[in-house]
């Protein structure tokens, strides 16, 4: 039988949103129509999940790395279009390369139009500049995005302040298609089961009428979980017996650690490092909050909706877009601490109007379905092969 063969490229299978959407997408695609294929850097957390996956076929590019590093990103151009080359001469039908994110979007596209694909897709999960790095290497992201945007036949992106903002940027070159693809959860998956709000609690030490903050995000500085730590210091004075949990870990862990110490939260700031058990997390957790400094569509924040519980979190990028302000959560400027601190504690003294605002999350969060999504990429596929 004829079949597109699409080979999905992500610069690393960390634990994080588009690296499980990533997933859910090759893992759901339809296998009568296409052959799937996903290439991604050594070491990540994820990687035992992606060989489980049923009809995917796995690669490793061992130089294909987050940092600009010239000599491996040359390495890393090299191995790609060798392996797309391989993978179009082998095909039955059409070569679709789809890469994610910023550097993997970048090599991944350059490689995809070397070795004469047939369409090339580019997923936008946030972008690797903001407004608060130096101008210079802003700059430079931006103008690499701008090079390889007219190699790109289509778009999607997790956010339309995201699009947006590409648009304005010039990185969406010319009249290709663009897709609004927002991250898919399935919401069934984070309903409360009974017993765990319980087993987290005890594993923290705390009891059941105990006020929880829960963050799920990784330790690096788009998360800001320094001002995490410091809003929780605050709401600490209003609400004494409050306690915070952060699942994930990263880059900034030591410097997390030692403003914990620093502050006197030891006993109420955990650090649970990453986790899987996200339903359970959720469950026991009270409020969720999230201080980004930037974003695309969190998918952290879909699973809170889900599981019916009100977020606290920035007004930034794709956020505004799930979080509708009073209504599921709150809104807050990035590092507005003082904001952050008397929303949460807000909520975690009135119960009542927490609980109606995750039941009002959790209508939204079937906005966002998964496999809604897997469908329209689908279409997309077939609309660029019948194109090309």
């Amino acid at each position: 039988m004829r079949r597109t063969t699409v080979v999905h490229v992500i610069t690393l299978l960390e634990l994080g949103g588009a690296q499980e959407i990533t997933l859910f997408t090759c893992a759901t695609l339809d296998r009568e129509r296409f052959d799937v294929h996903l290439v991604t850097g050594l070491g990540g957390m994820l990687d035992p999940e992606a060989r489980l996956i049923p009809g995917l076929q796995l690669h490793f590019a061992e130089n294909l790395v987050r940092e600009i590093r010239p000599a491996s990103d040359g390495r890393a151009f090299r191995d790609l279009t060798r392996l797309f080359r391989g993978l179009r001469r082998a095909a039955t039908g059409p070569l679709i390369v789809h890469t994610h994110s910023s550097k993997a979007g970048i090599v991944g596209r350059l490689a995809a139009k070397a070795a004469g694909a047939d369409a090339i897709v580019h997923s936008i999960h946030g972008f690797a500049f903001h407004d608060r790095q130096r101008a210079a290497v802003r700059k430079t992201y931006q103008t690499f995005e701008r090079l390889v945007a007219p190699l790109t036949d289509a778009f999607t992106g997790d956010s339309v302040a995201n699009l947006e903002v590409a648009e304005r940027l010039g990185l969406l070159r010319g009249e290709k298609p663009t897709l609004f693809l927002p991250p898919g959860i399935d919401a069934r998956e984070y309903r409360p089961v009974e017993g765990e709000r319980e087993r987290v609690r005890e594993e923290l030490g705390i009891r059941a009428t105990t006020p929880l903050v829960g963050t799920l995000a990784c330790l690096k500085p788009q998360k800001a979980p320094l001002d995490l730590v410091r809003t929780a210091a605050r709401v600490c004075k209003v609400v004494p017996e409050a306690h915070f949990f952060l699942a994930g870990d990263g880059v900034l862990r030591t410097e997390v650690e030692a403003e914990i110490a620093r502050l006197g939260l030891e006993r109420r700031f955990h650090l649970l490092g990453w986790r899987r058990d996200v339903r359970a997390l959720l469950a026991a957790a009270d409020v969720v909050a999230l201080t980004s400094l930037h974003e695309g569509l969190p998918r952290a924040l879909l699973q809170a909706m889900a599981a019916e519980r009100p977020v606290v979190a920035s007004r930034v990028d794709g956020i505004p877009e799930a979080v509708h302000e009073g209504e599921n959560g709150f809104l807050l400027e990035p590092g507005d601490l003082e904001g952050f601190a008397a929303r949460i504690g807000e909520l975690l003294v009135d119960p009542v109007r927490a609980r109606r605002m995750g039941s009002q999350g959790s209508r939204r969060a079937a906005d966002f379905d998964a496999r809604r999504g897997t469908k329209s990429l689908e279409s997309l596929y077939e609309r660029l092969v019948s194109a090309a």
